[in-house]
């Protein structure tokens, strides 16, 4: 059955590997962006996800044309790297903006139609860096580990209307975004995953499909890693 479909920050990486990966299962997928030309294939709306306003625009775009979101994916986020004492106020609140507060608006809206039709899912995609932690990325973090706690949270408040709600925490996965590392900070990283290299995208997507679907109807509240190993313990 092709249900509706958004992931948010569908245009790149991870996002996009999602978003192909519902597309080839036969789901009508949306996407949203931020800036730059949005991949074809997609029902792409530009939102971006601090600004309410905008989130409510999206949902309703993607409402008309491909009817209540019955699956999303909470992907969009923002690194603003700096160690502690370096880090300003804008650094912090920025990257909880997006990547914590963000997630809340687009699954609060989402929420909505999930609770009339009293079923959904959603997932919201973490990072292994939020259970282990990582030297100069105290409000990537944060706003990630804050992820598990607001995905637990709606599990319970959610549930009985048949929406479940779970995380995804990547491990360092191969996109533009870890390209930009020297060979040797690329060493340094593989060296400490059991698994010994990045997961692709579609390795990802792949779990985050899993949680999506009808084999995952009684899993909820669940964070699962796709980290190589990485953060085992954590």
């Amino acid at each position: 059955m092709s249900r509706s479909v958004l992931v948010t920050g569908g245009n790149r990486g991870i996002g996009l590997a999602i978003a192909r990966a519902f597309a080839d299962a036969g789901d009508k997928v949306a996407i949203t962006y931020r800036s730059g030309e949005p991949p074809a294939g997609f029902l792409a709306v530009k939102c971006d996800i601090t600004d309410p306003e905008q989130v409510e625009q999206a949902f309703k775009e993607v409402e008309e044309k491909h009817g209540a979101v019955e699956v999303l994916v909470a992907n969009a986020g923002v690194t603003r790297d700096q160690l502690l004492l370096r880090m300003s106020e804008e650094d912090f609140t920025s990257v909880l903006d997006t990547n914590l507060t963000g997630t809340f608006r687009v699954v609060k809206r989402a929420s909505k139609g999930m609770l009339r039709a009293r079923r959904g899912r959603v997932v919201l995609i973490s990072s292994v860096v939020g259970l282990l932690g990582s030297a100069g990325q105290a409000n990537y973090a944060a706003s990630k580990a804050g992820l598990v706690g607001f995905a637990r949270s709606l599990a319970r408040e959610l549930g009985s209307r048949n929406i479940t709600v779970n995380v995804v925490a990547p491990g360092f996965v191969d996109t533009d975004m870890t390209r930009v590392l020297s060979d040797e900070q690329r060493a340094g990283i593989v060296a400490n995953v059991p698994l010994g290299r990045y997961a692709q995208p579609e390795e990802i997507a792949a779990s985050v499909r899993f949680l999506a679907s009808e084999e995952a109807a009684y899993i909820t509240g669940a964070v699962v890693p796709v980290d190589g190993g990485l953060g085992m313990g954590h």
